[in-house]
């Protein structure tokens, strides 16, 4: 009789079973392997971050001695490396066996994990994350800078993927997701800037691998042509598979224009968003079933004549007529020259909060406990010590009045500072006699004028750093009073319809009005959704909503707006009736499409195939041809479903598919929410 597997003690299979269960026989040692493998990939990132803290940056030669790291390499250290030694990684890669860079990177990803991803190491130990999932969170969720924000995307995954068989693939997709809403705008020009073309060596002799980076719709209608005109190839007598159909068809587009004798095809891309993201806000978008930015959206839809050109000007402006354009700030005042009256209020609460603050600091008596005194008081101490050494110059009458008398640019200044504020001019040069006295002084005085100079410095950084965060808090203020951030503050659709402006209502109702034709193969559909769980309740269009908005009395159906009938016992809306025969009818088949949207297969990203792949659970004529009976598949995972020996498939009325294999493991999916 086959047992569980055994799995060593103080691994993670004390902390509960994978989301399929153990496995019997060989199958089940190989769970219990992986999760030793993540257990002790999290042991070696916890040893790795202990090594790094035992040698310390501060043992290396500082910035300024002879032999020390150059500024550019200290520049592009990783941040998580700043107070390691250079030669810690030296020292891994001899241990390890590694290169340099390689002992390094795992410096790297060791600190990040322990610093900035506990919750991913803590997962990593428990057998909920394997290693291939860690590059999706170092990636993706280790640079966000803000550590709540961080924390908060951190958790939204790991809870994510602990309810279900996750791919890495899929936990990508996710962050990918989570990642896109509020995408600086200044980030994906970046991106967009990076686009191109390259090619490198592939390991199998003699080829190589184009590689192009593209925006998501410019790649996913490339890759739709390129399978059009491949599938308009059906010579019989053509033995090549569909992707060597399509490398050849991408030859001859680029190497032969104008010699090929097909007829040109359209590309065909499935844009799926939400009220927000067309009205102005941040909730992403799907093209091609690949998450995008909702600017990337809308910039489509405004190439494809779907939206109108946005408006510039005061339609970027908060309602409240408050506030300049983000961005526009400092170019309108600044702290340190604008006269306060000139500051907005809530610059000048912070501004009185700051010298209340002081003041009470003062009036506590020393320096408010700080082991140095404040700004304006070491300019004060540094300007007396300043005159104090003039003085003495002058009255010693030594060389180094002479030397004092030498004006600069830092000495003019601070002399014309002094003079309008003692209202006395500087005391006359003396005669300069010898000795060692008048050198040290004018040390002193060099010293002195050098710290001085060094604090101003250190003043305008932190003016510099003040103005930036200012900018910051502008730039949110004016986008959350913008039109955009009502939009995006939404809770719903709904909420989203009602902070819309009534030229941004009457878009979507134009857009929604639109037929097929044009850059439209369709015309827009409607998904109803569950505002919960993101479920797929019904796929509709603009022209049935009003159907079914009214109770279907004469008047009413002439203007359906004024009905205000009783509508119970009236139809709703819905998935599709079942269809009679075997392929379901157009508006079923476009429903489950759009519900299953990739292979149901857990794990499988795949896309579910045009024109093919909806398998009937209960086949047919047992089962009918409805949404409750019918599956998006693969090609690779619905021949699986009919020939690989020992498995289960059950499909509840909700869409919730389970598969059990031979050896007892189960796992469900369900439609992927909108």
């Amino acid at each position: 009789m086959e047992q569980e597997p055994t799995v060593a003690a103080g691994t993670s299979g004390t902390s509960g079973a994978p989301v399929a269960g153990w496995a019997s026989g060989p199958l089940g040692a190989v769970q219990a392997a992986d999760r030793e493998i993540a257990r002790q990939t999290a042991v070696r990132a916890r040893a790795v971050a202990e090594f790094a803290a035992s040698r310390p940056a501060s043992v290396d030669r500082q910035p300024g001695e002879p032999g020390a790291m150059s500024a550019e390499r200290r520049a592009a250290r990783p941040q998580v490396l700043a107070d390691v030694s250079e030669w810690a990684a030296q020292e891994l890669a001899v241990a390890l066996s590694l290169s340099t860079e390689a002992a390094e990177q795992l410096l790297t990803r060791s600190l990040t994990l322990v610093h900035r991803l506990p919750g991913t190491l803590a997962a990593l130990e428990a057998g909920v994350l394997h290693v291939g999932h860690l590059w999706t969170m170092l990636e993706r969720v280790a640079p966000i800078t803000d550590d709540a924000v961080r924390a908060r995307t951190e958790k939204a995954l790991l809870d994510w993927a602990a309810d279900r068989v996750t791919t890495p693939a899929q936990l990508a997709a996710k962050a990918r997701r989570l990642g896109l809403a509020r995408q600086d705008a200044e980030r994906l020009l970046q991106a967009l800037r990076e686009r191109g073309v390259s090619v490198r060596p592939d390991r199998r002799d003699g080829m190589a691998v184009v590689e192009s980076l593209l925006s998501v719709p410019e790649a996913q209608a490339v890759v739709d042509v390129l399978g059009r005109y491949a599938d308009a190839l059906d010579d019989p007598e053509d033995r090549r598979t569909r992707g060597q159909k399509m490398a050849d068809v991408l030859l001859d587009l680029v190497l032969r224009p104008g010699e090929s004798r097909l007829p040109p095809v359209q590309a065909q891309l499935t844009v799926v968003a939400g009220v927000r993201t067309l009205a102005g806000g941040e909730e992403p978008g799907e093209i091609g079933g690949e998450p995008v930015p909702a600017e990337m959206v809308r910039a489509l839809a405004r190439g494809l004549g779907l939206l109108a050109p946005a408006a510039a000007g005061p339609a970027d402006t908060g309602s409240t007529g408050e506030g300049p354009r983000p961005g526009h700030l400092l170019a309108q005042w600044e702290v340190e020259t604008s006269p306060p009256e000139t500051w907005p209020d809530w610059l000048r609460d912070a501004d009185e909060r700051w010298w209340a603050e002081m003041e009470a600091r003062v009036l506590a008596g020393g320096w408010g406990g700080e082991e140095d005194p404040p700004p304006e008081v070491r300019q004060r101490l540094w300007d007396e010590d300043v005159r104090g050494a003039a003085q003495l110059r002058a009255d010693d009458g030594g060389p180094g009045a002479a030397h004092a008398a030498v004006p600069t640019r830092e000495g003019e200044r601070w002399a014309a500072t002094e003079s309008a504020s003692c209202g006395a001019p500087a005391p006359a040069p003396a005669p300069a006699p010898a000795g060692l006295w008048p050198a040290a002084h004018a040390a002193v005085d060099e010293a002195s004028l050098a710290l001085l100079a060094l604090d101003r410095a250190m003043n305008r950084a932190s003016g510099a750093v003040d103005r930036a965060r200012l900018a910051d808090h502008e730039d949110e203020e004016s986008w959350r009073r913008s039109p955009a951030g009502r939009i995006d503050a939404a809770g719903s659709d709904l909420a989203a319809l009602v902070a819309a402006t009534a030229p941004q209502r009457a878009a979507l109702a134009e857009l929604l009005d639109r037929s097929g034709g044009g850059t439209l193969v369709d015309r827009p559909r409607i998904a109803v959704v569950d505002e919960l769980t993101g479920a797929l309740l019904a796929l509709t269009d603009a022209r049935e909503l009003r159907r079914r908005a009214h109770c279907g009395r004469p008047a009413c159906t002439r203007r359906p707006e004024t009905c205000e009938h009783d509508l119970t016992g009236r139809p709703g809306l819905g998935p599709p009736p079942p269809t009679d025969g075997y392929r379901p009818g157009a508006a079923l088949d476009r429903y489950l499409r759009a519900r299953d949207r990739r292979c149901r297969f857990a794990g499988c990203r795949r896309r579910v195939p045009r024109g093919g792949e909806l398998d009937h659970n209960t086949p047919y004529p047992d089962g009918p041809t409805s949404a409750e009976n019918l599956t998006g598949f693969c090609t690779g995972h619905h021949r699986g479903k009919h020939q690989a020996p020992g498995w289960t498939y059950d499909l509840d009325p909700t869409g919730t598919l389970t598969v059990t294999t031979p050896t007892g493991l189960v796992a469900q999916t369900e439609p992927p929410p909108f």
